[in-house]
């Protein structure tokens, strides 16, 4: 019922197939967290954010992105989305926590309900809580990044054909995110290879162990030869280093060891080939690209979020479609939209849930090698596809009732 209200008078805002009148900005808010540990990570994101806003902007229609930064707490992140809203931005993106991001679900429907006419959307580039395209789900909110398990689903298959696999630890963050991942190993492992041991299973604060020595001795005690862990930021790197350190040699299979900073503590492990992230796609599956040599050039890293440049496309698309950059217009021209990717294959964003369904690769990162053009943050080391699962098999099924 909460979004009722919402999705009738996008219904009723009928679109003409308008132009834009006049040059027009379409402001975006960034609300994510710019200090303390986990900064890095988004201030690539918020990089991703304006490098795509300047790349996409013309003449007629300017892409404009603000930061704001909720220091990683769901309470700050309400307090930045009101500023946000006050200073009349209408269009919010993030994505590094589900916590906040379910906060942000909340926030804007009670806003929407209360202030027609002024209404906000909600852009999600990273939280993969999957409750927030299922019991959660809005009419306001877009997913642009495959939730928890959906991306369980697609290692869970890789997995179950590495046969060498029998006994996997599980180590994640204590926040609902890492509460999703670590269900979804259990019950999808089980589904694929329930001659598969989980030998361990931790939960941690987030963003607050500063030596990952404890955890990892406990890993070796285990005897485990794999590691699952939906770990990310500085988590996931100080994890690796410790793992470096103590010469543990299991293998590790990610979220998000493509995220900034990752690749540096993956080749520290000297694990060539035996780290894996689960991704919507690489630099190495391009080869030449634009888009990822002027990213380079400009910031020094890869362009490792393409959720973002198809996040920000769609938004484009959507404003051009429905002739308006008003949020409820760009909502209705959003659900249900395709868009090419830059690796080829066509995302959905599902009009059921606005859960987008895209490609979805498993990488290991080791040492470059013919076909391998790019590598990781002057490392020597990049991306290799190992498997691929194709849009329509990470299409879980849906509760939302939109």
């Amino acid at each position: 019922m909460r979004v009722l209200a919402f999705l009738t008078v996008v219904f009723l805002s009928v679109t003409a197939q308008a132009q834009i009148a006049g040059p027009t900005t379409v402001r975006i808010a960034f609300i994510d967290p710019l200090s303390g540990p986990a900064a890095a990570v988004t201030q690539n994101g918020l990089n991703h954010f304006r490098f795509m806003a300047e790349r996409l902007s013309t003449p007629q229609l300017r892409f404009e992105i603000t930061g704001f930064d909720n220091k990683l707490s769901p309470q700050e992140t309400l307090i930045q989305a009101q500023k946000a809203v006050d200073a009349g931005i209408r269009i919010i993106a993030q994505g590094n926590g589900s916590s906040a991001a379910a906060a942000l679900v909340d926030f804007i429907a009670k806003h929407n309900e209360r202030n027609p006419g002024r209404e906000v959307i909600y852009l999600n580039y990273a939280a993969g809580d999957p409750v927030l395209t299922n019991e959660k789900c809005s009419s306001a909110h877009f997913r642009f990044d495959a939730h928890t398990d959906m991306k369980m689903l697609a290692l869970a298959r890789f997995i179950g054909g590495q046969k060498q696999i029998r006994k996997v630890y599980l180590i994640n963050q204590d926040y609902s995110f890492g509460q999703a991942v670590r269900a979804a190993a259990a019950a999808m492992l089980k589904a694929e290879r329930p001659d598969i041991e989980i030998v361990g299973d931790e939960l941690h604060p987030l963003a607050k162990i500063t030596d990952f020595s404890p955890y990892v001795v406990k890993i070796k005690a285990s005897g485990a030869d794999s590691v699952i862990t939906g770990n990310w930021g500085s988590d996931l790197a100080l994890l690796l280093k410790a793992a470096a350190d103590s010469g543990l040699q299991a293998a590790w299979y990610t979220y998000y060891a493509s995220g900034i900073g990752s690749p540096t503590a993956v080749r520290q492990t000297g694990l060539a080939h035996r780290v894996f992230a689960v991704i919507e796609g690489h630099a190495n599956l391009l080869q030449a690209d634009a888009i990822e040599a002027e990213y380079l050039a400009r910031f020094g890293g890869s362009f490792n979020v393409p959720r973002i440049r198809l996040a920000m496309e769609m938004l484009k698309d959507a404003v051009e479609r429905s002739g308006s950059t008003e949020p409820l217009k760009i909502a209705q021209a959003m659900s249900g939209a395709t868009r090419k990717t830059m690796y080829g294959g066509e995302a959905l964003m599902r009009k059921a849930d606005h859960q987008v369904l895209q490609d979805l690769y498993i990488a290991s990162f080791g040492p470059l090698e013919p076909g391998m053009t790019y590598d990781e943050e002057k490392t020597g080391w990049g991306w290799k596809t190992a498997g691929m699962v194709p849009a329509a098999q990470t299409a879980l099924p849906t509760t939302c009732r939109m």
